[in-house]
């Protein structure tokens, strides 16, 4: 009382001074309470999700300076960028997938794309890129799509993805590229390159030694279709043999591959798979052969070698499997295949998954590879030991059998109703249930009475002898004391003998 202040209640007082106290304790200790951070705010031209930002269709002409860092997908298409400037993903830490297309960067700084190494997917396609230079996507090693197309390219340098061992797909299309160094793809070939798209492109040559030194699974994924190559023989042989192997590359776009007849008429482009008629005096060489069928049992061991003039001293040899695993001296990690030096590989124990294509290859420098054969290796299994009879006489075997099945049938077939195929003896008695064995019976029934019962509790038709022949024909009577003369099974019996009757009239009887 008395104070200007007014009083606060005890209870109020004491979480406040609880506070204080923490604080005065953490500063006697040297340290002293940190704020949390605030999280990032989504830039203003953006959309941000969890893991997503979008900023496209922004007219942009810089990215945005505050970025989330939890972003693992990044569009910026559609804008108006120039260039990246050095380590601008830094901020972005497990940043995947980049979209960077429809923008106007004609070039990339030597250090654009450091601080990404997690990034898998980048799309840089419908910009203004003159070349793929070696440093562009060095710092890329987890990259699996590259998405080019629609550029200015005119050049690729040679080891522009030398360091890209994850590289799957590359989209080079729509470019303006005279040639390309397709060594430069053979080592990413033994890990995982499966798309190499070329096509649309101004490609005028195509080395064929090349191409064919290259894996299958890149062969099968190399897209050179709608480029004005000068028409040749090794081109024709090469994309027919792959067509005949079943390769996407061709089998996808047969009519869309064309060739130039003349260097000096620009436009005289013919699709020269379709009409391959102006390629039939063109002769299969040694790279357009089929691969060597070799047929092998399951357990058996197999040594594939290719007949080589190479110099030993300078040349490594390796082999692509089936499975695209590179095999090189002395073999695969588990050794159930082994590579000599001189180039032969054995397969110790065959087995179905041995079955496939084997390639070999000479290697004279770090990227001087040349095919040397090309192996199909099959695995069977054993034929059963009581397997004797061929395929052949097994058809003409039961062909004999079905013949003498059709013979039996028509000639020998048992009669199927057994009273209509015994004959009736002459003189047997009549059936009480036939009509026409009564009529043509010559004896007339012996009884016990005039009248004929059979049982005293049905009613039966009592057939008398014939009483007059009118006109040749025979006439039954009923029994003229049978109250039933009417019954409808007594009806049918009648007209059944009056058309017996009938059928007889003709043919006199004789008692």
């Amino acid at each position: 009382p008395g104070t200007m202040f007014p009083r606060v209640p005890t209870a109020l007082l004491w979480p406040g001074l609880a506070k204080l106290l923490l604080v005065l304790q953490l500063c006697a200790q040297g340290r002293a309470p940190r704020a949390s951070p605030l999280p990032r705010s989504c830039p203003a031209a953006c959309i941000c999700t969890s893991d997503l930002l979008s900023c496209s269709r922004q007219t942009l002409q810089h990215v945005p300076q505050a970025l989330p860092p939890t972003a693992t997908t990044l569009d910026l298409s559609h804008n108006a960028l120039t260039q990246l400037h050095d380590r601008w993903l830094a901020a972005l830490p497990h940043l995947e997938a980049l979209h960077i297309s429809h923008n106007q960067i004609k070039d990339l700084s030597p250090q654009a794309f450091h601080n990404a190494s997690y990034l898998r997917h980048l799309d840089m396609s419908s910009n203004h890129l003159h070349a793929v230079e070696r440093h562009y996507f060095d710092a890329l090693v987890s990259l699996e799509e590259l998405l080019l197309y629609n550029n200015r390219i005119t050049r690729v340098d040679e080891n522009a993805f030398t360091k890209l061992s994850g590289l799957r797909k590359v989209y080079l299309s729509w470019n303006n590229l005279t040639t390309f160094p397709f060594r430069s793809v053979q080592g990413l070939g033994n890990y995982g390159l499966r798309t190499l798209d070329l096509s649309s492109n101004s490609l005028s040559s195509i080395p064929v030694e090349e191409l064919a030194a290259l894996p299958e699974n890149i062969r099968n994924g190399l897209y050179l279709h709608n480029n004005p190559v000068r028409c040749s023989c090794p081109l024709y042989l090469m994309l027919q043999r792959w067509k005949q192997r079943g390769f996407s590359s061709v089998k996808d776009f047969f009519e869309e591959h064309t060739c130039k007849v003349s260097d000096n008429v620009p436009r005289s482009l013919i699709k020269f798979l379709k009409y391959s008629h102006m390629f039939e005096n063109c002769s299969a060489g040694p790279e357009d052969m089929h691969p060597v069928p070799f047929p092998v049992m399951v357990g058996q061991t197999l040594l594939l070698a290719c007949n080589a003039s190479l110099p030993a001293a300078a040349t490594t040899y390796m082999w692509i499997s089936p499975h695209h695993e590179p095999i090189k001296h002395p073999g695969n990690s588990n050794r159930s295949l082994e590579v000599y030096r001189n180039g032969s590989l054995k397969i110790a124990v065959a087995k179905p998954w041995h079955s496939g294509v084997y390639v070999g290859l000479a290697i004279n420098g770090p990227r001087n590879f040349s095919r040397l054969c090309e192996v199909n290796v099959t695995v069977h299994y054993p034929k059963p030991e009581g397997e004797t009879f061929s395929t052949g006489l097994t058809t003409l075997l039961g062909c004999i059998v079905s013949l003498l099945l059709v013979l039996i049938y028509l000639y020998l077939t048992p009669c199927r109703c057994l009273s209509c195929c015994k004959k009736p003896a002459p003189l047997s008695p009549p059936q009480e249930c036939s009509a026409q064995s009564s009529i043509l019976s010559t004896t007339p029934p012996a009884t016990d009475g005039p009248n004929r019962k059979v049982s005293a509790n049905k009613h039966v038709v009592f057939l008398e002898p014939v009483r007059e022949t009118q006109n040749g024909k025979i006439r039954l009577a009923l029994g003229e004391d049978f109250p039933d003369a009417k019954h409808p099974k007594v009806l049918q019996l009648k007209s059944d003998s009056e058309s017996i009757s009938s059928v007889f009239s003709d043919t006199p009887i004789v008692s």
